[in-house]
C-alpha cells in the first residue's frame, strides 16, 4: 500500500467511499444527503491543507484530509479526517493514514492535532487515535444523533507534538 497526494483522477474512486460513510450517518456530522459537488469541495483540500489517498494496484483503499484546524491564532494546530472503503476496514488502512498525516503535520511545524468531533460509538477509530497519541480532552454529551443509538457524545481529541 502506498499513501500519496490526491490527484484529480482519484475523485472517481474517493466519492463512493465518502458517499457510503456520509450516508451511514454513524461517524461523521456531514448531512447524509451531501451532494458529490459539496463533498468534493469539503474533502479536497488546497494548501496549507492537503488530501491524500491510500492506494494499492491502482485502487483507492481510503483517503484523508488534513490542514490547520482553524485560521489565525488557531492555525498552529492541525486537524484531519479519514475515510476507508467499508469492505477494507480493520486492515490497518485508517491507522496508516492517521500515522501519515500526523508525521506530515509535525514536519509542517504544527504544535499538535485536534479532532473536533469523534462520535463516541466510533470505538475502532478511538482505539487507533489513542494508540497514536491522542487523548480525549472533552465530550459534548448528546451532540451526535446516531441512527440506531440515538443521541450520543462527541469527543474532542488532541495529540500534543510538544511544541508549546
Amino acid at each position: 500500500m502506498e499513501i500519496r497526494e490526491f490527484t484529480e483522477d482519484d475523485w472517481g474512486q474517493i466519492w463512493p467511499i465518502v458517499r457510503e460513510v456520509v450516508r451511514a450517518a454513524d461517524t461523521y456530522t456531514y448531512d447524509p444527503n451531501l451532494t458529490e459537488e459539496a463533498a468534493r469541495g469539503s474533502w479536497v483540500q488546497t494548501p496549507p491543507g492537503r488530501t491524500v489517498v491510500a492506494v494499492e494496484d491502482g485502487r483507492v483503499l481510503g483517503t484523508a484530509k488534513t490542514g490547520p484546524n482553524h485560521g489565525g491564532p488557531g492555525s498552529h494546530i492541525a486537524t484531519a479526517s479519514f475515510m476507508v472503503d467499508k469492505d477494507l476496514r480493520g486492515k490497518g488502512i485508517g491507522s496508516a493514514l492517521c500515522a501519515h498525516v500526523l508525521e506530515w503535520a509535525k514536519e509542517q511545524g504544527f504544535a499538535g492535532m485536534q479532532f473536533n468531533a469523534v462520535a463516541e460509538s466510533n470505538v475502532a477509530g478511538i482505539r487507533v487515535y489513542e494508540r497514536l497519541g491522542f487523548k480525549i480532552v472533552g465530550t459534548v454529551p448528546g451532540a451526535f444523533e446516531h441512527p440506531t443509538l440515538g443521541r450520543i457524545g462527541l469527543h474532542v481529541m488532541y495529540c500534543d507534538f510538544g511544541r508549546g
